[in-house]
Formats: structure tokens, C-alpha cells, sequence
């Protein structure tokens, strides 16, 4: 027995401990990557949002941009406002519970787009070019569906929009979604285990494309690991496989121009899946596929985004053409592309069945 009670007040002393490492790591992470933008209470959560006004003469509509799982508000800003800044008014935001921006009453992903348009109409911003990166793909369909008066179109960067096989997703977010024991795993030991392995993974969401220099410093990327961002982020992921495979066979009802980017060797999300399903259920949507683009094209190929916000604005933009010059800057990357495998859709047999 004596044993027995050693050995748990050693495992309560190690938690503790980590928690205290875990609360040093939050204070030094929040330090270094204070808000940047402004805040709006919408509907009781209070969100961050960065939003540049358009000069006089600017020759695009607004453009709106949602950012992906384990991210915020800097990772599409940083590579993208330099190129549209003096053309188009511009609102960046951290989604609800991510980056500076609090989580309130917005754990489902239609909340989330509501949120959103709400945020749009506080600014004045009545329709706009909506410009989503991988689970952004989700939100951005719930706000295209729910409030398709200020879609003007869309363009998806690598997204996440449809069921695939299994539904399976990483074992640290199911760990991270259930009650009290992902409240603990995310308070003592999902930030240490987090800075050790930040880098290799995030060079696999960029393989085989380099990672840009000092992309997880410039893109605040640690904001993550803070406890309450890792919960919500771990609850989004969570839910993702019973929000599209309720939502995608509705998709044909979005009527926004819409181009959808993605690489084929995306070591993130089953383009074949996602972006091919986009392309088939939006009525008139157009895939940019890109050879040797890896997960980020927002960042590896800022100027494609750029011209798809150009053509679903109405431009007469040749992507496939702008495509061809992206993979001849990228034809020899090869980044981590042993370290990092391409995944593989997995066998249709393991999809549950209706």
C-alpha cells in the first residue's frame, strides 16, 4: 500500500509540475505574441480581428479570411496582405476560442460562420471574397449556405470539406475533446509535448515545400498550445467528420464563384477527397491542381491566391496557367519528403455506413 501511495503522489507531483511548466510556457508564448488587431464582443465572445479599409480606387471587393485548425488570424496575413494591401479592404480574425479571440457560445461550426457574419456587419462589410485555408474549408461552406447575400465568392485553400473514409483524426485530439481527461492533458502536458515536436510538424504540413524561415515565429503558430486554444482547436477537429458528412450533399445549393487550390502532395488533408469533392458539388466551381504543392499554398504560393480572389471577383485570370508557373518555381522541392510520407485515402470499406 505504501508503495501504491508513493507512486500516486509522485504521478500528482509530475502533473503539478507540468502544469507549472505549462503555465511558464502560456506566460512566455502570450509575451511574445501579443494581439495585433482590435476586438468586437459579438453575440458575448469577445474576437480579435485585424481590418484594413480599402484607399479610394481600390480595384477589388473586400476579401475576408478564415484560417485553419491550430492557427490564427497571422497565418493567412502575414504571406498575403503585402499583395492585396491598397486593393482591397482586408479583415483578418482570429476563430472563435484560436489566437486572441475568445471561444463563447461557438463550439459548432455553424456558430462559427454566424459569428463571422455578424463580425462582417459590425465593420460594414456587406458582401465579400471569402478566402478559408484547410478547416476554414468548413466554416467558410456553413457561411456560404447560411448567408450566401454576403458570399461574393470563394476560394479554398487546401481544404476540409467532405467525409472520408474511417473519420479517423489524430489520437491527441479525441484525447483532448473528452471531459476532465482532456482538460488535464491539456493543462500539464500538451504544451511540453507541443514544443518538442511544433518544428517536425510543421515542416510535414509544408513538405515537400520548404519551411519558410521563422514561418512558426511569424505565424504565432504557439498560440495553440496555450490549454484553452488546444481544447477548442481539439473540439473543431473533432466534430469535422459529422459536420461534412451532414453538410456536403448541400453544397450543390452554394451559388458563390468559386475556385478551390490544392497540391497533390498534401500530407495534411485527402485532397482527392476534399478538393476534388468541391469541385463536383459546387456548381461551376474550378480546381487549381498544383504538382509538388504540398498543404500551404497561401504561403508557397501566395500569387495564385491572389489571382483566384482576382478571378471569382471577375477578372479574366488564367489559374491554370498562373498553376504552371507555381510548379516550375517548385518542381525540385523535396523538404522532409522522406520524413514525411504522403498519406493515402484509406480503404472505402472503412467508412461507417448510413
Amino acid at each position: 500500500m505504501n508503495l501504491i501511495c508513493a507512486a500516486l503522489l509522485f504521478l500528482v507531483a509530475l502533473l503539478f509540475a507540468f502544469a507549472g511548466v505549462t503555465r511558464a510556457g502560456v506566460w512566455s508564448i502570450e509575451r511574445r505574441n501579443p494581439p495585433v488587431g482590435e476586438f468586437a464582443e459579438i453575440d458575448g465572445a469577445r474576437i480579435h480581428y485585424v481590418h484594413i479599409l480599402a484607399p479610394a480606387g481600390a480595384d477589388l471587393p473586400p476579401v475576408v479570411f478564415i484560417h485553419g485548425a491550430s492557427a490564427n488570424l497571422k497565418d493567412q496575413m502575414v504571406p498575403l496582405k503585402p499583395l492585396l494591401e491598397g486593393r482591397a479592404e482586408m479583415l483578418f480574425l482570429d476563430r472563435p476560442g484560436f489566437g486572441w479571440s475568445e471561444r463563447g457560445d461557438n463550439e459548432a461550426l455553424a456558430a462559427q460562420a454566424d459569428t463571422i457574419a455578424a463580425l462582417m456587419d459590425r465593420l460594414g462589410i456587406a458582401k465579400a471574397v471569402i478566402v478559408a485555408h484547410s478547416f476554414g474549408g468548413a466554416i467558410t461552406t456553413a457561411l456560404a449556405r447560411q448567408h450566401s447575400e454576403k458570399t461574393l465568392g470563394l476560394v479554398f485553400i487546401s481544404p476540409a470539406t467532405h467525409p472520408w473514409p474511417g473519420g479517423a483524426t489524430a489520437w491527441y485530439y479525441k484525447l483532448t475533446a473528452m471531459p476532465v481527461v482532456g482538460w488535464l492533458f491539456s493543462e500539464t502536458l500538451a504544451y511540453p509535448a507541443g514544443m518538442l515536436q511544433i518544428r517536425n510538424a510543421t515542416a510535414c504540413v509544408f513538405s515537400p515545400n520548404n519551411l519558410p524561415d521563422d514561418y512558426i515565429g511569424k505565424a504565432a503558430i504557439p498560440l495553440v498550445l496555450r490549454p484553452s486554444a488546444f481544447r477548442a482547436n481539439a473540439r473543431d477537429v473533432a466534430q469535422l467528420y459529422d459536420y461534412v458528412r451532414a453538410a456536403s450533399p448541400a453544397y450543390r445549393e452554394i451559388k458563390a464563384p468559386s475556385v478551390v487550390i490544392s497540391g497533390d502532395h498534401d500530407k495534411v488533408v485527402y485532397a482527392t477527397i476534399h478538393s476534388v469533392g468541391l469541385e463536383r458539388d459546387i456548381p461551376g466551381a474550378e480546381l487549381v491542381w498544383v504538382h509538388n504543392l504540398g498543404h500551404k499554398p497561401d504561403w508557397i504560393a501566395p500569387d495564385l491566391v491572389v489571382g483566384a480572389i482576382e478571378k471569382v471577383a471577375g477578372a479574366p485570370i488564367d489559374l491554370q496557367a498562373l498553376a504552371k508557373v507555381v510548379e516550375g518555381r517548385i518542381a525540385g522541392d523535396a523538404y522532409h519528403d522522406a520524413k514525411c510520407p504522403d498519406i493515402k485515402v484509406p480503404d472505402a470499406e472503412l467508412a461507417p455506413t448510413l
